[in-house]
């Protein structure tokens, strides 16, 4: 399934969104507008529903519910979020699934639901509190999302956000895992097992994802010959490199000598060939070449061919959003505002659209747009 429309309230940046989704969502906006606040909204709705997950463990893992909650939220302080999910982009929603969060004063002031309702194609399949609720309000802790003895007419939406994957890869943690304190993040978002990951993945399939990574970073690394997993002596998983030199077998690499370019390029396209579920991206443009930058959107549309899977990417890129491939629909634009940052769909807009009609980029119309009001006044530093 696809999420067609997402709406926030209070959560985080946002006082206020609501909006339509594509199969592509690139997210734009200046530094600290909340991108990466629009991605952990998904990303909080998967920590609920996963294993080993919940509503109460979503919320410690942000620090509470007073650092999820917009400042500029005042006369009605709860956090909500809705989801609509389609079979495919044009339909209507065959699942539609709200939460409202809020926290009381005094006393056991654990968060607790102020709302949770499911729709299922256009008929109201859930809405709490009910009845039960009312008798134990304990029972309001916990959503029915995260209950497998409750969620039975809804799984789908469960096993849909349980499956959500999030990839922001951090060179460092992969070259050395063991140079970190403190144990790795559930779903490794960063990187720090990624290795593990692979070897993991049954040999036919690693085999063949490693075979086209390979013809990618030829491309992209006009020296590397051959790219494979090995293992040292003491069973640990590597990745190894081939690269041409004049004495046979001296270009040999393994991933604590690969660039950070190199790094992340092979982690973006792993999890493009990992599966078909909901893909966070965030920045996929550090440390890889303008060139490469420019190819990304094309990459990403090739190797999605014959998958329904929708990619959320945000970027700075002017290389990345220059791709004439990409619609003002598929684009969010973030604004800072007094009361909360503003999103909008960049086709939505009445300066943008005859731009995009004449055949301007993105990277033309939209991202002038995120520039900082006053960047000229960095001239003091002169």
């Amino acid at each position: 399934m696809l999420i067609t429309h997402l709406k926030l309230k209070n959560w985080r940046n946002f006082k206020s969104v609501d909006v339509d989704l594509r199969d592509r969502v690139f997210v734009v906006g200046p530094n600290a507008c909340g991108k990466s606040n629009l991605l952990d909204a998904l990303r909080f709705l998967r920590d609920i529903a996963k294993d080993g997950g919940g509503l109460q463990k979503a919320i410690r893992d942000r620090k509470g519910l007073s650092k999820i909650r917009c400042l500029a939220a005042r006369r009605h302080p709860d956090v909500e979020l809705e989801i609509h999910l389609s079979e495919a982009l044009g339909d209507s929603p065959t699942f539609k699934y709200a939460l409202g969060i809020q926290q009381k004063k005094g006393g056991d002031n654990s968060p607790q639901i102020a709302y949770e309702r499911v729709w299922k194609d256009g008929q109201q399949i859930l809405d709490r509190p009910n009845q039960d609720d009312k008798r134990d309000a304990v029972r309001l802790r916990e959503t029915y999302l995260e209950q497998v003895n409750s969620n039975f007419e809804f799984r789908e939406i469960q096993a849909f956000l349980n499956s959500i994957l999030y990839l922001h890869l951090i060179p460092q943690l992969l070259r050395h895992p063991d140079a970190f304190q403190g144990n790795a993040l559930q779903d490794d978002p960063f990187g720090r097992s990624f290795l593990d990951r692979i070897i993991k993945t049954s040999e036919r399939t690693r085999r063949s994802r490693l075979k086209k990574i390979e013809g990618a970073l030829k491309i992209a690394l006009p020296q590397l010959k051959q790219l494979q997993d090995v293992k040292d002596e003491m069973g640990v998983p590597h990745l190894e490199a081939l690269y041409e030199h004049w004495r046979p077998n001296a270009g040999k690499q393994q991933e604590d000598q690969f660039s950070d370019g190199t790094l992340r390029l092979i982690g973006l396209l792993w999890s493009l060939l990992e599966g078909n579920s909901l893909l966070l991206l965030e920045e996929p443009e550090l440390s890889l070449h303008s060139a490469i930058n420019a190819k990304l959107p094309a990459l990403i549309e090739q190797l999605q061919k014959g998958k329904r899977r929708q990619i959320f990417i945000s970027t700075h890129s002017s290389d990345l959003l220059s791709d004439p491939g990409i619609g003002g629909e598929e684009v969010l634009l973030l604004t800072p505002r007094p009361e909360g940052t503003q999103v909008e769909v960049a086709s939505s807009l009445e300066d943008i659209k005859p731009l995009l009609s004449a055949g301007l980029s993105i990277a033309d119309t939209v991202l002038p747009k995120t520039k900082p009001t006053h960047i000229d006044q960095l001239d003091f530093l002169k």
